[in-house]
Formats: C-alpha cells, sequence, structure tokens
C-alpha cells in the first residue's frame, strides 16, 4: 500500500498518550477507558465512516448475533444497562450497530476518533531512543504516542477467493465483510459460496426473498436452531432485576454466553436421557448451549460428539424433504467447528427456489460473464456472487499493517507464521503495544473477552504511569510458555481434529495454529489477577533511564 505523507505533518508529529486502533467493541472500550477514567490524551483510528467495528461493515441480510441480546453488549456501567433495550432474544446487524453508536455518544467519544478511509492506519513503528510508536494513517498523518492498544477486531480481515475467470462476471459481486449498505437482493438470482456462520444467516434471509438462490457448499456444517424469540417486558424486567448475579455467573464461566456449562459425561446417561437433553437444547436453541450446556465432553471425547452429531444429523433429515438435497447439505465426521446455530436454514431449501451445489463433489470450474460453471458442465446464471468466505481472523489484520517494534523487527518476522502472545494482550519485542483479542486470547462470548482485556490493559498503563515507566513488554520465554499452554489445553480437545478457521486452516498458504486460549473466562480472568497481583510477572518493566533488558 502506497502511501502519500504530509510534509508538514511529518516533521512535527502529534504526540499523544495512546493511540488505539479500531472502533468496535473493543476500541470504543478502550478510548473511554484511556480517556475517561485515565485521563490520557487518545485518539482513536478506523477507516469506516462511523462506530461499531465487524458491526458497521457486515451488514448482510440476516446478519445475526449468537449470543443473546442481554449478554451482547457492556457490562461496565450498570445505567447503562438499566437503560438498554432489545426486542427479541437475539440481536440482528442494525440493532448492535445502534447501541454501539449510541454507547459512543452517551460517554463523548466521538471527538477522539478519526474516522474514515483517510484514517486508516498503515504503519506503527517503534521509534527505540523516544520509546514511543510512530503511526502513520492512510491520509499520510503521523501521530506518536506512548501506548498503541490493537483494536482491529478478530473478525475483520476478509478472506476474497480468486476464482478462475471471476474478473469476467457481468454481475455484481459482494462480500458478506464488507456489504453496501441498504443493497436489496429482491427478485435476483443469487449465488452464495461459504457455509459458515455467514453463509447460513445470508442464505436463511434470502431464500425467501430472491427469484433464485444457489448455495456452493464446499464443507456442510452441523448447525442447531438458534431460538430467536420475542422479549417481554416481564422478561426485561427481571433480567435487569438480576444483573449482578448475571454478570458474575458469565465472568466465571468458560463460555460466558449465560448458561452453566455441563459437566456430565454423555456415556454416564442412557439413550433415552441423551436424546430428552439434546432435544430440550433444540427447542431452547443456541450453538454453544448445544455443544457446552448439554455434556461435559462433547468437545473433547470422539464418542461423546458422535452422539451430538448424529442427533442433528437426523434433525437435518427430518426437515429437508428432498433427499438428494438433504444428502448434500448432510455433515459428516466430527461436529468440531465453532458451533453454529441459525434461524430456519436447513428449512429454507424445502423452497422451490433454493438449491444446493455440493463443490467437493461437483466442483467449479470457472466464473463466465453470466454465472458459474460447475464440472458437470452446467452453467447456474447469477445476478449477484456473494462470498460468505470469512476471515483471515485473529492475526490477519496485523500483518496487514506495517508494524515495527524493538530495532525495527516487522510482526510478520516475528511471528513467522505462528503469531504469539501472553494472555492475548502482548508479545515480545514491542514494547507498550497491546491487543484486544490477539492471538491465544480467550474462545468466548466476545464483549466480556473484551472488557476483561481492556480492564487490565487500563490498569497495567494505570501502573505504569504511576511508577514512571517507560516500557512494558512480556519476555520471550513468557510468551512462549503461554503458546505452549493455549497449545496443550487446544490438543485436549476434537477441534484440532478438523480443518477450521479457529486455527487459521480456512486461509491458502497459512499455516494453521492454535489461535485461542481454551480454557475458559473464569480461568483467563483468574491467571490475569494473578499476574497483576505479583507485579505483572512475566514482563519486562522498563523505568526512564534504564536500558531495555527484553
Amino acid at each position: 500500500m502506497t502511501t502519500q505523507t504530509h510534509p508538514q505533518s511529518q516533521l512535527h508529529p502529534q504526540t499523544v498518550g495512546a493511540i488505539v486502533i479500531g472502533a468496535g467493541f473493543g476500541g470504543i472500550y478502550s478510548v473511554h477507558k484511556f480517556a475517561n477514567e485515565l485521563g490520557l490524551s487518545v485518539i482513536g483510528f478506523d477507516k469506516a465512516d462511523g462506530p461499531g467495528g465487524t458491526w458497521y461493515w457486515n451488514r448482510y441480510p440476516g446478519a445475526l448475533s449468537d449470543t443473546e441480546s442481554y449478554l451482547y453488549r457492556y457490562s461496565f456501567d450498570k445505567d447503562l444497562l438499566q437503560d438498554d433495550k432489545w426486542k427479541n432474544t437475539y440481536l440482528t446487524q442494525p440493532e448492535i450497530l445502534e447501541y454501539l453508536e449510541g454507547v459512543v455518544d452517551r460517554f463523548d467519544l466521538r471527538r477522539h476518533f478519526r474516522f474514515g478511509a483517510k484514517n486508516q492506519v498503515t504503519s506503527a513503528i517503534y521509534l527505540d531512543s523516544a520509546a514511543l510508536w510512530e503511526v502513520t494513517t492512510e491520509g499520510g498523518d503521523v501521530y506518536r504516542a506512548k501506548y498503541v492498544v490493537n483494536a482491529v477486531g478478530l473478525l475483520s480481515a476478509i478472506n476474497f477467493p480468486q476464482l478462475p475467470g471471476l474478473h469476467t462476471f457481468q454481475g455484481e459481486v459482494f462480500h458478506t465483510g464488507a456489504w453496501p449498505e441498504g443493497k436489496d437482493l429482491t427478485g435476483k438470482r443469487v449465488g452464495v459460496i461459504g457455509s459458515g456462520s455467514t453463509g447460513t444467516q445470508l442464505v436463511t434471509d434470502l431464500g425467501s426473498k430472491v427469484k433464485h438462490l444457489t448455495h456452493f457448499i464446499r464443507t456442510p456444517q452441523y448447525s442447531v436452531p438458534v431460538g430467536k424469540r420475542p422479549v417481554s417486558e416481564q422478561d426485561l424486567a427481571e433480567v435487569k432485576a438480576n444483573w449482578d448475579g448475571i454478570w458474575n455467573q458469565v465472568k466465571g464461566s468458560a463460555l460466558a454466553f449465560g448458561f452453566e456449562e455441563s459437566t456430565t459425561p454423555v456415556m454416564s446417561v442412557s439413550e433415552e436421557e441423551r436424546n430428552r437433553i439434546y432435544e430440550e437444547a433444540w427447542q431452547k436453541g443456541g450453538g454453544f448451549r448445544f455443544m457446552f450446556g448439554t455434556f461435559g465432553d462433547i468437545a473433547t471425547d470422539e464418542e461423546a460428539n458422535e452422539t451430538a452429531a448424529a442427533f442433528i444429523r437426523s434433525k437435518i433429515a427430518q426437515i429437508i424433504k428432498d433427499p438428494e438435497t438433504a444428502r448434500k447439505l448432510m455433515p459428516t465426521g466430527l461436529y468440531a467447528r465453532r458451533p453454529l446455530c441459525d434461524d430456519g436454514f436447513y428449512a429454507v431449501f424445502n423452497r422451490p427456489n433454493v438449491e444446493v451445489v455440493a463443490i467437493k463433489e461437483n466442483p467449479i470450474r470457472v466464473i463466465t460473464e453470466s454465472g458459474v460453471v460447475t464440472e458437470d458442465d452446467r452453467l447456474h446464471e447469477l445476478d449477484v456472487l456473494a462470498f460468505a468466505t470469512g476471515f483471515d481472523a485473529v492475526d490477519g489484520n496485523y500483518r496487514r499493517m506495517e508494524v515495527r517494534g524493538r530495532d525495527g523487527l516487522h510482526i510478520n518476522d516475528h511471528w513467522q507464521g505462528q503469531p504469539t502472545s501472553y494472555l492475548g494482550v502482548a508479545t515480545d519485542n514491542f514494547p507498550n503495544w497491546f491487543m484486544v483479542l490477539g492471538p491465544n486470547g480467550p474462545f468466548t462470548n466476545l464483549p466480556p473477552s473484551i472488557e476483561t482485556q481492556v480492564e487490565w490493559i487500563t490498569e497495567l498503563v494505570r501502573y505504569s504511569e504511576d511508577n514512571g515507566l517507560k516500557a512494558i513488554e512480556p519476555t520471550e520465554q513468557t510468551v512462549s510458555d503461554w503458546g505452549d499452554t493455549c497449545t496443550e489445553l487446544a490438543n485436549m480437545t476434537v477441534f484440532t481434529k478438523v480443518d477450521s478457521w479457529i486455527f487459521g486452516a480456512n486461509i491458502p498458504g497459512k499455516k494453521p495454529s492454535v489461535l485461542f486460549y481454551l480454557g475458559g473466562l473464569g480461568n483467563y480472568r483468574s491467571i490475569l489477577g494473578d499476574v497483576a497481583e505479583n507485579g505483572y510477572r512475566g514482563f519486562e518493566l522498563t523505568r526512564a533511564g534504564e536500558p531495555a533488558t527484553a
């Protein structure tokens, strides 16, 4: 990416206390904590024209959080919680975006942000002698700050496969992660490529609206109902009356989805009881609840996992009327990817205008000006081709910037295809450089993890300022040990036994690696507390005037 610089800005860069990159849940909360609580001068940057992060860009039809509404929000301000309202058990993209915009205005944060394409951060370079980060934007503006907080998003660097002939297609091409606002596809012939959470939501929504929908699916996945229902005033009042209990449970749990994770082994109950529990979870809804709220070993034991997989397969066979369509959509093998849920995905294939193409057995040969040609020589004529092909998750956005730490070390050279961190918030050789949802952070409902990390980073910065520290960074050994811990935990699960974006396997050429801490939010919070209570054990803390020892 070529960046034109402003000479005057280069000569006299503005220096602030902290720079925050990103304006989603993490960036918004970071700016609030740094500006309104620490009293630091802070600037936030985002290439979008407003706040929202993932929820600014993912405007595709059917976009929905799979966390229940009462937990897909901040918990740091009780008045905010009491003022909040929601109509259904799950929030749509417009509702989440409206909520985040409201938080920005409520806490007077908009004045700290710089929005728009010219404010996309293109580089962040550590100046060793000054112990400052120099940050440059697409527009050429240069800023310096002691601290940088990267809230660039777990799922925001889009993955756009380059299929042969795509450039010749005369119709419209979209990616769900950069969907044009207000785009209406009613009456169009639409092809959707991608079968994860996003593809499932898009297909479910479009099926009843478009003239014809073709779902090109490579790997059928297990999905259960989301359980979206209206919320009554009584429901709302009961939740608000029990905020403290709810959030204490969430922050002490493993997944932070609001239910108690089961510890009951699958094989400890009869088949009849097992199916009753699965049916109850199916009716209640929620992908994480089905995998983790029913039994305690679905994610760790293959025999137990197969019982859950078989139950879901039986439901698919019941829902889809055409046996051949059911066959193409039927997952096989382990139920071991991010647990999905939907609002009627399988039923949409009973519509006469919706079909599925299994591209493992009938691959896409080429894209032509009028549509997609598969290996059976059939031309699928399309007006729109929509890619729901996900993201270069976790570390993708870091790699797309020029980030250089001590002695000019580039982040790509430092990570060498295996992103590392300590606690998911910092990495060695990059002083005063923090990450929200960085590699090897907790695998949970995201807002509680974001709050946990931002609050912890804020207290570390407060400690730094109170004690006259120049630089904070984890030691190489600490980072290595944390990576070993995350790998050990991951290897205890079935998740490592399938290709998944959880390990970066969806990106061609990307070396699969452990990207999450799978020990649960409650344990993670305990570890963070212990590190802080022991003088930030594992970090090199350099005082002004001292040489760096990391």
